[in-house]
């Protein structure tokens, strides 16, 4: 007998060390239960310590990796993280602009260190091509700040970022995510009409490696799934949290984090 089965593709780069960037997002699709593929950006050299090295894709063989991708299996939902040039923006964009899907932009754009990790025409495209086109949007506070050019201080002023980035931005909703409100780690999602705060415990961790990725990555599984968009969120929210309270504690710097926590919560919280 045969099976429905959802599917997800992510667009991103890579990481050797497997915490961020298309592992990570490949380890989420699959705890989530959706069939996973994926179109390599850039392939990174890093680890736990930080970004050795980058290598681009050329342009021409990203248009071949999607073109594989879309003309043998659709995906049902995709995501895009590390794109970091403006000509793979209008490459990737004409492709999200062609189908119908679901789209999660996760705007890797500041590096844990604060170092941005694009320039300003790369910072521009991103808003005028890849943002209109997106189903939600999910930075985190830094990112909501260069998207926005303003200062993020408060729970009200990451509700006002989540609606610029729909009313002047043009997504179709946002989650600015607030895990460095260190005393109050509270989501924000502006789904266009309404604001829904999602909050979980403070954990203290250096442990947090490929968290954007991972969030966003859950939600594009749950949007394959047909999950509505609150819903989705909700679980991301939830499988985050896990893999970071069960960190593995893996590597000489900031570790990644469980992807499979969640399956650890009858076990004592550390």
């Amino acid at each position: 007998m045969s099976q429905k089965v959802s599917t997800a593709l992510t667009i991103a780069g890579t990481d050797p060390t497997g915490g961020a960037g298309i592992q990570a997002d490949l380890k989420s699709f699959q705890e989530r239960e959706v069939f996973g593929m994926s179109v390599i950006t850039s392939v990174v050299a890093q680890n736990t310590l930080g970004v050795q090295n980058v290598h681009h894709m050329p342009i021409s063989f990203i248009k071949d990796q999607l073109n594989s991708v879309f003309t043998d299996i659709i995906p049902q939902a995709l995501k895009t993280g590390m794109i970091a040039t403006p000509d793979m923006m209008n490459v990737i964009g004409k492709y999200i602009k062609a189908y119908n899907i679901p789209y999660v932009i996760d705007p890797v754009m500041v590096a844990k260190s604060g170092d941005l990790l694009m320039d300003k025409i790369s910072q521009q495209t991103v808003k005028d091509i890849l943002i209109p086109l997106a189903s939600v949007v999910t930075p985190n506070l830094p990112e909501a700040e260069v998207l926005l050019n303003t200062k993020i201080k408060s729970v009200s002023d990451a509700e006002r970022a989540a609606k610029m980035i729909v009313d002047v931005l043009g997504a179709q909703s946002a989650i600015v995510t607030g895990g460095h409100f260190a005393n109050n780690p509270v989501d924000i999602l502006y789904d266009g009409e309404n604001f829904h705060h999602f909050t979980a415990t403070f954990i203290d961790t250096k442990h947090t490696h490929g968290t954007g990725c991972t969030f966003s990555a859950v939600i594009t599984a749950e949007l394959a799934k047909g999950t509505k968009l609150v819903d989705a969120v909700k679980i991301a929210k939830d499988f985050i949290t896990d893999a970071i309270r069960y960190s593995l504690e893996l590597g000489k710097g900031n570790g990644p984090t469980n992807y499979w926590g969640y399956r650890l919560k009858g076990l004592p919280q550390k």
